[in-house]
């Protein structure tokens, strides 16, 4: 009996030391597990969750926008017509020929001199209209080059129907750069001992590779090149965050105006023609638009619709240069084509969606 007892205390003395220890083990977890989520919640600062509902409704807004958008418009094209035949060396002397001095009578200007493409500028000077080589200011605004290859057509009357018939005109043109004719052209050029052998190697099957046909040729390759790439065709393309809301608001305001019946495609403009004072009458009437090209009544005061792609890099605008700003040229557009007078909230919109539309390695003037 006494044996019993002994063993009873033993047991009971074991069983009470292993309870403790278990206690002790788990409080020893539990101040490790707490000391952990305190160190987490140091390295971790605290936010507060955006509302589900709410995020998730402005998420199905800008994909129904996106899909409108893309369905609207479109992205540009990532090859322009024509450059699957255009060689890198074709391109290179292109280039060459595109900042060339010598295509101007007094070796003054070039092409870039009004269609500016260093400094990252838009492909124009920022003028209302551009000086020639002596000095006296065209009598339109010069278009910009950047993505000019995907429009209808070339110039603001589209006279020329592709980029080599565009690249002919200012280099004999009397204002411009008055070269007399193209032998003269073909004829300086031949003197400058680089371009012989440079054409030679750009045109090998030609008997005469140095001509003026050639000299547009190539430059119209090196044109082809000037593909764009802005925020929205990001936005187009999935990427929602690409724009902020109030420029997806812009862009929804945009559309609704009406703004599309006229800026639509890729390009959102540069694939038709219109009367300039569509609704109401614009204070130009000298020059004739589209008329000195078709002699057709029907074409007075009709013009190529401008390109909306890298609009806020391109001021001023209109065929003539007039309207010094963006938001002036939105709502004076706004009135005259479509007899809408916007507020000045509604033009602040609009113009937040139009930057969207600038090439992402190009700047403001």
């Amino acid at each position: 009996m006494k044996t019993q007892l002994i063993l009873f205390a033993f047991l009971g003395l074991f069983l009470f030391a292993g309870c403790n220890s278990q206690q002790q083990t788990e409080k020893g977890k539990q101040a490790g597990e707490a000391g952990k989520k305190k160190e987490e919640a140091a390295v971790k600062p605290e936010t507060k969750p955006v509302p589900q509902g709410q995020s998730k409704e402005a998420e199905g807004l800008a994909q129904q926008l996106a899909k409108q958008a893309s369905t609207t418009f479109g992205t540009i094209p990532d090859k322009m017509p024509g450059s699957d035949v255009d060689t890198p060396e074709m391109i290179a002397l292109g280039e060459k020929l595109y900042h060339e001095k010598l295509l101007s009578t007094n070796d003054t200007i070039s092409c870039n001199s009004c269609h500016r493409l260093d400094e990252k500028k838009g492909g124009v000077d920022n003028l209302p209209t551009s000086p020639g080589v002596h000095g006296e200011p065209g009598k339109r605004n010069s278009p910009t080059v950047l993505n000019a290859g995907l429009q209808i057509a070339q110039f603001w009357d589209g006279r020329a129907k592709d980029l080599v018939e565009q690249a002919k005109g200012p280099i004999l043109n009397p204002v411009e750069m008055s070269m007399p004719d193209e032998a003269t052209v073909v004829e300086k050029l031949t003197k400058a001992q680089q371009y012989h052998e440079q054409f030679k190697k750009v045109f090998p099957e030609d008997e005469n590779p140095l001509t003026y046909n050639n000299v547009a040729r190539a430059m119209a390759a090196f044109e082809r090149t000037l593909v764009t790439h802005d925020r929205f065709d990001d936005f187009q393309k999935g990427q929602l965050d690409a724009l902020t809301p109030e420029e997806q608001s812009g862009l929804d305001l945009f559309m609704k105006t009406g703004c599309l019946s006229c800026h639509s495609g890729p390009l959102l403009g540069g694939n038709m023609f219109q009367k300039m004072g569509a609704v109401h009458p614009y204070e130009n009437t000298e020059d004739l638009g589209r008329f000195s090209v078709t002699k057709q009544e029907a074409d007075k005061y009709v013009f190529k619709v401008p390109m909306l792609r890298n609009i806020a890099l391109t001021g001023p605008y209109f065929h003539d240069g007039k309207a010094a700003t963006i938001e002036e040229a939105v709502k004076q557009i706004a009135w005259l084509q479509l007899g809408k007078q916007l507020s000045d909230e509604e033009i602040r919109s609009i113009v937040k969606f139009l930057h969207t539309l600038s090439d992402k390695t190009r700047t403001a003037s």
